[in-house]
């Protein structure tokens, strides 16, 4: 009986439009399912702010609920479904990408008579340890000392320059590191907080090592306030750390006694220099020496001295999908506007070219990054379900599905309140935009794709209701 009310309320909003002439059937709006509506009531969200779509993933009837889904609105990091599902489509789930290198002279004596030179393709995920793997392989050349420089080539892509503060004023944020064909540890440096009570002092780690840079490594302990929890405050702020000068970073303050270890990720204040700090950081932690410097140059044509390789693609949108890693998806979409060098207009048209062969010739979203990390981006439910559902017909299904955080299990949706484990969804959040789009696994054993954006200045506290649409569309054998 209580499904019966939905659907009363539904024909007669469908009446009152149709008798009127105030809307068409494309743009009918159904009754918000009641739970879903007192949250998002609760929330301080009208519906006008709201576009939600459940139906079935096959697309094979129609939409189980279905309002204002031909609205275009930002998505944010939901945008990324755009470019995992484009890239499985276009590039194949074993795609990699390699990082060349090539030993330009002899060796004798095990110095290096001549250059290294190393080409970025656009590795996504070209971190710390294998940065480590690529320069121990040069060791095993027998080369000890360069006697010359090492060059870096990252003409693959010409990705304008961007201020890391222009976005959200967060300009030491890992997640706001621009994209860069040799992206390198994602630019950034991860500091490791390990407290001594002998010593009263608290050990500081740096991860890459940073040639030029001075470090300091430790910090006096501080007793902080830890909260009833048994959470110690908030360390970072009580560090007072100065980032401002690249060539030094050091702490003002001191480090909470009752916070143990701790792991602390930023971005270089600098990054137009980290490649070259980096790789000579490491190069002489491993006992190696240079004679000359790290900088930029050109690679040539011949085939390199050796590669090293990327994880494949199925295993990267993993890291994009279920943490909403943004540098990594735009190494992503500036890679499916190759050849080089790659352009975000070559991206965008290639994945614009991509739409309309794969879903739609005149209906194409705005896209700007292909990250979600934008205000330009706008979209449409209706068209995020043509492409679940396009996904959710393609070999390439199982891939893409599984990239996407499990519901209160793992990822960026580790803390949902729906029933655990009923969802695969990729989530979206910017100040006055939060979103959810995937795949919910009913009760009934049906599969249906879900998508719900908000855009409000209240868009944060959402959750609880989208919480609550997610609970509603598992319950399908019992709200139809």
């Amino acid at each position: 009986m209580q499904a019966i009310k939905p659907l009363t309320r539904y024909l007669a909003n469908t009446l009152l439009c149709v008798l009127t002439s105030l809307c068409d059937a494309s743009a009918l709006a159904q009754a918000l399912p009641s739970a879903v509506q007192a949250a998002f009531t609760r929330a301080q969200v009208p519906t006008d702010a709201i576009a939600l779509l459940v139906r079935d993933a096959d697309g094979r009837t129609e939409p189980r609920l279905s309002h204002r889904a031909d609205q275009p609105m930002n998505p944010a990091s939901v945008m990324k479904l755009v470019t995992t599902a484009a890239a499985l489509d276009l590039l194949g789930p074993a795609y990699t990408w390699p990082t060349p290198v090539w030993v330009d002279g002899p060796v004798v004596n095990g110095m290096l008579q001549g250059n290294v030179i190393i080409r970025g393709q656009g590795d996504p995920k070209l971190v710390l340890e294998k940065l480590w793997l690529l320069l121990r392989r040069l060791q095993s050349l027998g080369i000890h000392t360069i006697a010359g420089d090492i060059l870096l080539d990252n003409s693959a892509f010409e990705a304008p320059a961007t201020d890391p503060a222009e976005f959200d004023s967060e300009p030491l944020r890992p997640y706001n590191a621009g994209p860069d064909a040799l992206l390198i540890n994602f630019k950034s440096v991860v500091m490791t907080f390990v407290p001594d009570p002998l010593t009263n002092s608290a050990r500081v780690q740096f991860d890459p090592p940073l040639w030029g840079v001075q470090l300091q490594t430790s910090v006096p302990l501080s007793q902080g306030k830890s909260a009833s929890n048994g959470a110690c405050g908030d360390y970072r702020a009580n560090l007072k750390a100065d980032f401002s000068e690249p060539t030094r970073i050091r702490f003002n303050g001191g480090y909470p006694a009752s916070c143990g270890e701790k792991v602390w990720p930023v971005a270089y204040a600098d990054p137009a220099s980290y490649n070259a700090r980096v790789i000579e950081g490491l190069w002489r932690s491993l006992g190696g020496q240079l004679s000359g410097t790290v900088r930029s140059g050109t690679a040539p044509a011949e085939s390199a001295t050796f590669e090293i390789t990327s994880p494949t693609l199925a295993e990267v949108i993993r890291d994009i999908n279920k943490f909403s890693n943004n540098v990594m998806a735009q190494q992503l979409f500036l890679t499916l506007g190759l050849p080089a060098p790659a352009t975000p207009a070559s991206a965008r048209e290639a994945v614009r070219q991509w739409w309309q062969r794969r879903i739609s010739a005149t209906d194409v979203p705005t896209i700007d990054n292909g990250s979600g990390l934008s205000r330009q981006n706008r979209i449409s439910a209706q068209q995020l379900g043509q492409l679940l559902q396009l996904a959710y017909a393609s070999p390439y299904m199982p891939e893409l599905m599984s990239s996407l955080p499990l519901v209160g299990v793992d990822g960026t949706l580790k803390r949902s309140k729906a029933s655990s484990a009923s969802a695969h969804l990729k989530t979206g959040s910017l100040k006055e935009v939060t979103a959810l789009a995937g795949y919910v696994h009913a009760a009934s054993g049906k599969r249906y794709a879900l998508v719900a954006i908000v855009n409000h200045p209240n868009a944060a506290a959402v959750r609880p209701a989208l919480d609550a649409l997610i609970d509603w569309a598992v319950m399908d054998n019992l709200a139809r």
